[in-house]
């Protein structure tokens, strides 16, 4: 879960934060009811509603704590929806979370958060993913150590401008509040994490990144944090409402499936938030809900020039900036 690549460093609040004890019962309170409003907004928009998957782990077992998991699964406009919350503790962050905190290694942890994933079944609406989450590093006599992570960032199938700049407004406005550099900062850290190196791809139009974030002391981490996961719908309801009647024949969803390919080789490959869960002993069903319903992979397969399918390479996935 953390980026410690050349230009992306861990922030100095993370190393040495603010003496402001961080309230997990509010942030815990907050991410429930984010789920539930953002499982029921789209569950009346899709006219299916999002079924509730209870979760506890079993004693003895490597983490303790549960959550929900809601998912929704060949739905009259998503195809796949998973909108999971969870909060869970183990006694020993896992190396994923550790890679730029040595100084953590060992401690205990308690980790909560919204993590969700959204594949339409129309092409031309994109697939959307966003995260918010807290995470504390325990020790006895100690106070716990605190950061915030999270973010959102949208893959289009097929690019449309208008899809990608409103998107990006929406981020930048959530962010507006703590300082003028926290979009541009966390839209480059979106653009370099996202991004399959063994492809030399990005995944998507990005939007925007963060994790060790513990600015300003625990009460404006939060607030920053509050305002990116109520900013989710407004950044892509408009979006799938503006697409979710074009026509769309059996190539464009060949397509889909062949870039829903690169989707489940980054979660696979490359995010660390599935290697955190899976590293830490995490439940696997959830930590998967993101994968696609169904992806395919061709043989050094290329576009061909001047379609729609071209210019999502050419005018899409190459950086830029939207806003």
């Amino acid at each position: 879960m953390t980026d410690n690549r050349p230009g992306v460093p861990v922030s100095e609040s993370a190393r040495h934060p603010s003496d402001a004890a961080p309230d997990s019962a509010a942030v815990r309170a907050w991410l429930a009811g984010l789920q539930t409003q953002i499982a029921d907004t789209l569950g009346a928009f899709d006219g299916t509603p999002f079924a509730s998957d209870v979760w506890q782990r079993a004693p003895g077992e490597k983490l303790r704590g549960g959550g929900c998991t809601r998912i929704l699964e060949n739905g009259g406009f998503f195809e796949r929806g998973g909108i999971g919350f969870s909060d869970v503790q183990g006694d020993a962050l896992p190396p994923s979370a550790t890679a730029a905190r040595a100084q953590l290694a060992g401690r205990g942890f308690e980790a909560m958060g919204v993590s969700l994933v959204l594949h339409p079944r129309n092409p031309y609406c994109p697939t959307v993913h966003m995260n918010v989450r807290l995470l504390l590093a325990t020790k006895a006599g100690e106070a716990p150590v605190f950061w915030f992570g999270g973010g959102m960032d949208l893959t289009p199938y097929y690019g449309f401008e208008a899809d990608a700049q409103h998107f990006h407004r929406v981020c930048r406005d959530a962010l507006a509040p703590s300082g003028d550099d926290r979009y541009p900062r966390f839209k480059r850290w979106c653009d370099e994490y996202f991004f399959l190196k063994h492809r030399n791809e990005a995944r998507g139009v990005g939007g925007i990144f963060f994790d060790d974030y513990a600015e300003g002391g625990f009460d404006e981490a939060f607030a920053m944090v509050r305002r990116v996961g109520e900013g989710f719908l407004k950044a892509y309801l408009p979006i799938i409402e503006t697409r979710r009647d074009m026509p769309y024949g059996e190539a464009e969803r060949e397509f889909q499936a062949y870039r829903r390919g690169r989707y489940v080789e980054f979660n696979l490959v490359w995010d660390r938030g599935t290697h955190f869960g899976l590293q830490s002993g995490g439940r696997t069903e959830s930590i998967l809900m993101s994968m696609p319903p169904g992806a395919t992979w061709r043989y050094d397969w290329q576009p061909q020039p001047g379609t729609p399918e071209a210019r999502l390479y050419r005018d899409f996935l190459p950086v830029r900036e939207w806003v």
